[in-house]
């Protein structure tokens, strides 16, 4: 039987080489994001690394953005940046690696949570699984020492290290299979370091880590 609408158009993400030539594109299926995998910011939200283990939740694909400016987030007062290790997944390894932001309605999260309520409203909306560009490979991997730093107009807001993850990414992968069964396509944003904190319409975020292209979003101005 012939569909009976056009099927929906995945978001992709660029793939660039060591040169940072242009190889081609990655098609996003599904985002899985990984919640309180540095102890710090466990600590920060309110949680117990030691007896409270990372956990995970999804994105759907049409929260990916790659572009440079974005609207500000509506029905959010508390609009937060979430720094992450971005991990696109191809037969089950990794492919390619990016930068992203895990953007969150801090304010709407917090509301469902006060009344044990499932909370995607608070990580679910357009644009809120903001990336840059992927690195082909997964050199970065290897680095523990390699650097997230994320600024807000100039000023550091938070900075870690690959090495501080409670779970490493092979671990995070393993365990990701086990709960949903891995698909290529796949998205994995790792956890953030501490320091999250609220962003404002005009703001500009620089979003870096070591080995990775560079990733700058601007929230346009409320209208």
């Amino acid at each position: 039987m012939p569909d009976l609408m056009p099927a929906p158009v995945l978001p992709r993400l660029p793939v660039l080489d060591e040169s940072n030539a242009h190889v081609g594109d990655f098609p996003v299926g599904r985002v899985i994001c990984v919640g309180r995998n540095y102890a710090d910011h466990a600590v920060e939200m309110g949680g117990d690394p030691e007896t409270q283990p990372p956990f995970f939740f999804m994105k759907p694909a049409d929260a990916v953005t790659h572009a440079a400016t974005i609207p500000f987030p509506v029905l959010t007062e508390e609009l937060h940046h979430e720094i992450e290790l971005v991990v696109a997944l191809h037969e089950g390894r990794p492919f390619a690696c990016g930068v992203g932001l895990d953007l969150t309605r801090r304010d709407v999260q917090a509301e469902m949570k006060s009344a044990r309520r499932p909370w995607e409203a608070g990580k679910v909306f357009p644009n809120a699984a903001a990336c840059g560009a992927l690195r082909l490979g997964a050199a970065v991997l290897g680095s523990p020492q390699s650097q997230l730093r994320l600024t807000v107009n100039g000023e550091l807001r938070q900075q870690g290290e690959l090495g501080q993850m409670i779970h490493s990414v092979p671990k995070l992968i393993d365990r990701v299979d086990e709960l949903f069964t891995l698909r290529n396509g796949d998205l994995l944003f790792t956890g953030t370091p501490a320091g999250v904190g609220a962003v404002e319409p005009g703001d500009v975020l620089l979003a870096r880590v070591d080995g990775l292209p560079a990733y700058a979003l601007r929230l346009e101005d409320r209208d």
